[in-house]
């Protein structure tokens, strides 16, 4: 994450403007409005490598449980030619489930960046949780992306690793002690579980 990227993120963690960190995530239908009816469809993020696809998918579903590969389709091996010449035998597209959640991906060269606008959130109930995926999501990833529980992989996409504590501080009425776990998390780059209950108990 870029220094005004970060100084960004910093400016909505201050103003708690992180529609994810609300304890009551339904979406409110403006008054007087009409219910829209249910879609047909599910939203399934897809994923531009440069030629690392396969690598990423099996790296991913090494991490998170109850993941799986679905489907790989691959280029032709034989030569190819236009913006695809040198594609051959790489990632057409791919299925590919985490933790129950679909994804695809393909190979398509260095045409589209991974960019930290977009990242994935991951809640977790304990520490040794939060401390097992940070430490295998950042492995080889940008330890300058690294701020109040974000991170960049190695293939330059950007997670949050967010206890369930976090949103629970940060949403008690007690606007003191939700004051001071906020200004605790933003001095974090990992997520604490036991630095933000101690802000929170502080007198």
């Amino acid at each position: 994450m870029a220094n005004d990227g970060r100084d960004v993120v910093l400016f909505l963690l201050k103003n708690e403007r992180i529609n994810t960190m609300t304890q009551n995530n339904q979406l409110r239908r403006p008054e007087g409005s009409e219910p829209r009816p249910k879609a047909s469809g599910k939203i399934t993020p897809f994923l531009w490598f440069d030629t690392q696809a396969e690598e990423a998918i099996n790296f991913y579903v090494s991490i998170f449980p109850s993941s799986k590969i679905v489907s790989i389709k691959h280029y032709p091996d034989g030569p190819l030619e236009g913006p695809m010449k040198g594609m051959e035998g790489k990632v057409l597209t791919a299925v590919f489930e985490l933790g129950g959640q679909r994804f695809m991906a393909l190979d398509g060269g260095p045409y589209f960046k991974a960019s930290g606008a977009v990242s994935f959130y991951f809640e977790c109930e304990r520490q040794e949780e939060v401390d097992e995926y940070w430490n295998k999501l950042t492995e080889g990833g940008d330890p300058k992306a690294q701020q109040c529980g974000w991170l960049q992989d190695r293939y330059g996409f950007s997670w949050q690793i967010i206890p369930t504590t976090l949103p629970r501080l940060l949403n008690d009425p007690d606007r003191k002690k939700a004051d001071r776990v906020m200004q605790a998390m933003l001095r974090m780059k990992k997520i604490d579980i036991a630095g933000l209950e101690q802000a929170y108990d502080q007198e």
